[in-house]
């Protein structure tokens, strides 16, 4: 296993992705009606998932022939592969998220046109989050190399838990967030728009949309937790962990609105994200003595989704065939 944390990415390359990033999110508010609630068509989104896979693509096309002609093909071919292998266990792992979204916006009734903001809200927090993480996961890696086997068993631990409980539906009423939230906020029985605050005779509340913003960025951080050290077992270059990470969550946004309505369908995904942690958790403590490529590392992770998703498709739930509804 790998690793030092040294990395290819210059200065510039540093600040040309950030502004990229930026320039996206400007976009989103100012062109595209971010800041204008409306509901997210299921065309819209598969326009904006197609868009953000592509740009995906283009990166690592744009990353090869930048190291391609500066470090050569070896580096050029290895560091690809990192980003292709991160890029797609953090947009793998970032699903489940959705599913908390569903959840979450099912509890509070939150109208769809309503969603795609605080969604973007929720993006940027994850950005911030996620680079603070990063940074301090490579902090770690660098002083303390064995802390890559903490994460490796921390994953496998997480995978397993993950494999016992992915029928378990979680209880918001039972939440500890939630419910200290509501013991400490003066919140408005109704929404107010995309609003989290309004002043009511002179006393400021806060609106349910808050709690539904605090709630997911909450979840984001959980995930995050998860998903980070998955992508040490791939790569330890800052450059690698923090763009594949920043593509997953940009695109998980419009991800949810085109899948969220058949979010039902994939009951099977998290018995196969549950096996990809245990194999990325399995495969950064099987390090020193044996050598995973990333080549099989990312077949095995898109092979593993893969099932998954058409064994859902293919399957109804058991509960479906029990009460006689049909699939």
């Amino acid at each position: 296993m790998t690793t030092g944390v040294d990395s290819f990415a210059s200065g510039p390359m540093w600040a040309g992705f950030i502004a990229f990033v930026l320039g996206m999110l400007a976009l989103d508010l100012f062109v595209f009606g971010g800041r204008k609630a409306h509901r997210v068509s299921v065309r819209e989104a598969l326009a904006w998932v197609i868009a953000w896979v592509c740009l995906a693509l283009a990166f690592a096309g744009l990353l090869w022939w930048h190291l391609h002609g500066t470090q050569g093909a070896e580096v050029a071919q290895r560091k690809t592969l990192e980003f292709l292998a991160g890029y797609l266990i953090e947009q793998s792992l970032s699903i489940d998220n959705m599913f908390v979204f569903v959840m979450i916006f099912s509890y509070f009734a939150v109208p769809p046109e309503l969603q795609r903001r605080v969604l973007l809200y929720g993006v940027l927090g994850a950005i911030v989050m996620r680079a603070g993480m990063i940074l301090a996961g490579v902090w770690l890696v660098s002083e303390f190399a064995w802390v890559l086997y903490v994460f490796g068993a921390f994953l496998v631990i997480t995978g397993i838990k993950m494999l016992i409980f992915a029928d378990h539906e979680p209880d918001l009423e039972k939440n500890p967030l939630l419910r200290w939230l509501r013991r400490h906020l003066r919140i408005t029985p109704g929404f107010h728009g995309e609003s989290f605050f309004v002043r009511q005779n002179g006393v400021l509340w806060a609106t349910p949309m808050f709690l539904v913003l605090i709630l997911i960025e909450a979840s984001d951080l959980v995930f995050a937790v998860d998903s980070i050290p998955a992508i040490f077992a791939v790569t330890t270059d800052p450059f690698i962990v923090f763009t594949s990470n920043i593509f997953a969550i940009m695109g998980l946004r419009a991800l949810y609105f085109l899948l969220a309505d058949m979010a039902d369908r994939f009951h099977l995904l998290k018995y196969g994200l549950a096996l990809v942690l245990v194999f990325i958790g399995g495969k950064m403590l099987a390090a020193p003595w044996f050598h995973t490529p990333i080549q099989w590392s990312l077949a095995i992770v898109a092979t593993t989704i893969l099932i998954s998703v058409v064994a859902s498709l293919a399957l109804s739930k058991p509960q479906a065939t029990a009460t006689g509804e049909a699939p």
